[in-house]
C-alpha cells in the first residue's frame, strides 16, 4: 500500500434521526460535528434511516412523507368513487 493516500479509519458515532439511537463504529466516514462518548471526542454521522429504524428490521410499516407527495398521489390517482 502506498503511505500517506488512505483516509484515517477511526471511531465514529453514527445517529439513527428517526429513534436518536447511537453506536459507535470504526469508519472512514469524516464529519464537523463532534461528540465526547465514554471520554473520547468522536466525530458524528447522522444517518436518516439505519436497522433500528426500517420497516424491513423492525416490522413496522410506515410512511416518511415529509413534502405531502403520497397524499398528492393519492388525491390524484386514487381509486375513483362512483
Amino acid at each position: 500500500m502506498k503511505a500517506e493516500i488512505h483516509p484515517e479509519y477511526r471511531e465514529v458515532l453514527f445517529i439513527d434521526s428517526a429513534t436518536g439511537e447511537e453506536w459507535v463504529c470504526r469508519s472512514t466516514m469524516n464529519s464537523e460535528d463532534m461528540k465526547e462518548v465514554d471520554g473520547k471526542t468522536l466525530p458524528v454521522v447522522k444517518l436518516e434511516i439505519s436497522s433500528a429504524s426500517h420497516p424491513f428490521w423492525t416490522g413496522q410499516m410506515r410512511e416518511v412523507d415529509t413534502d405531502g407527495r403520497v397524499d398528492r398521489f393519492r388525491k390524484r390517482y386514487g381509486k375513483k368513487r362512483g
